[in-house]
């Protein structure tokens, strides 16, 4: 509510200064470029948005993507056989869950 009533105040108060196309740009350009700063800095602060894994110490959800970070492998809920994905290479089964 807060970001409405300031980018409307903004945006009239650019109409109103500018003349008519440069102010309806100087809007239009307000309402696309702020909401996306905003969010970059929320995610930012969040760590989840932009750069590399290594410079920021976790990818996607605290999750980093290095060679050293867990795997996902699978159990078969058949006969209990560990294994990476996809069909159960020992019976064959397509029932799984994942193991951490």
């Amino acid at each position: 509510m807060l970001f409405l009533g300031a980018s409307l105040a903004i945006s009239i108060g650019l109409q109103m200064i500018l003349p008519f196309p440069y102010g309806l740009m100087a809007a239009l350009g307000l309402f696309i470029a702020f909401p996306m700063l905003l969010r970059r800095r929320y995610m930012n602060r969040m760590r989840g948005y932009g750069g590399s894994s290594e410079t920021r110490g976790g990818g996607f959800f605290g999750m980093g993507s290095s060679e050293d970070s867990v795997k996902v492998r699978y159990v078969c809920l058949v006969c209990h056989n560990k294994h990476k994905g996809g069909t159960c290479p020992r019976c064959g089964s397509k029932t799984q869950r994942a193991d951490f």
